[in-house]
């Protein structure tokens, strides 16, 4: 194994954040996989439009965890060019993949004792994990050592707040995120849920509003509710398809922390969205509390 060279930051696609961010930053990337209409899908080999109005026509989709094989692979090749490790995991709570990092780190430790490898469970989703490892990586670019990183995503990370919405609870009902009485009952009615991701990394609804731009604006006063003390510089939006309304969230989170914050806006990726449906649009910001 070569000299140690510093260290490598990786993350995982749920982070959701777009090419044109990933292009610029120092991170590497390992893709969940997707199915629409059993047909398996890795990454960008189809386009969001297209994946949306897949979903739209009622095409059914699955996902899967990374393997730990996987996982071994890619850090291996770091690893023998001299490199350390430091992985930042979707949400323990939404997906088995932090487990199967562990169990990668595990095995190559024991075949390179000299190794770092370490692994933090964001306990975030889409873009809030995407904030976060911006975050990291401009600290890591900065000249932050591995542990030092480590020991802020952990100090944190609870602190990456995130709220959302979906436009149509069949999605979730499929997940078992909500009964179907409430999935029919919301339709008919026009209730959209307003959720959160709580400390353990899990999705949960925290209310119910009737009708789509009340429930952005509902999204934007927990914005002011959960922010604190804590200043934003950068915020993040992640949509399903609806950047109409990605831009008027935008707007809103602008009058609340101030128009020179800097908005990222994203699509909600397919593992993500999959499971979300078109239509889905959420916050994320660093605040008092999740």
């Amino acid at each position: 194994m070569c000299a140690k060279k510093g260290y490598k930051l990786y993350s995982d696609s749920t982070c959701d954040l777009s090419q044109e961010l990933l292009s610029k930053m120092d991170v590497s990337i390992l893709d969940l996989s997707y199915e629409v209409d059993s047909t398996v899908y890795v990454g960008s080999e189809m386009s969001m439009k297209v994946f949306y109005d897949r979903m739209r026509n009622g095409a059914m989709t699955k996902t899967s965890q990374i393997s730990p094989a996987v996982y071994e692979q890619a850090f291996e090749k770091d690893i023998r060019n001299g490199y350390d490790i430091l992985y930042l995991a979707f949400s323990s709570g939404l997906s088995g993949s932090y487990n199967g990092a562990c169990i990668a780190r595990d095995t190559l430790l024991e075949k390179y004792p000299d190794a770092k490898i370490v692994c933090v469970d964001s306990l975030c989703a889409s873009t809030g994990e995407g904030l976060l490892l911006i975050k990291a990586e401009k600290k890591k670019r900065a000249g932050m050592a591995l542990d030092d990183l480590a020991e802020w995503l952990e100090a944190n990370k609870l602190h990456l707040c995130h709220v959302f919405t979906v436009d149509d609870l069949k999605y979730l009902r499929r997940g078992g995120r909500v009964s179907t009485a409430a999935a029919v009952a919301g339709s008919v009615l026009g209730i959209k849920p307003i959720l959160h991701v709580d400390n353990d990394g899990h999705l949960i609804p925290i209310g119910k509003i009737r009708g789509r731009k009340q429930s952005i604006n509902r999204l934007a006063e927990l914005v002011s509710e959960k922010v604190g003390g804590w200043e934003n510089k950068e915020v993040a939006i992640c949509h399903g398809d609806c950047i109409e309304d990605a831009e008027y969230a935008a707007k809103l989170m602008k009058e609340r922390l101030g128009n020179d914050i800097e908005v990222h806006i994203c699509y909600t990726g397919p593992v993500i969205g999959a499971h979300s449906g078109p239509g889905t649009l959420a916050l994320f910001f660093m605040g008092e509390e999740r």
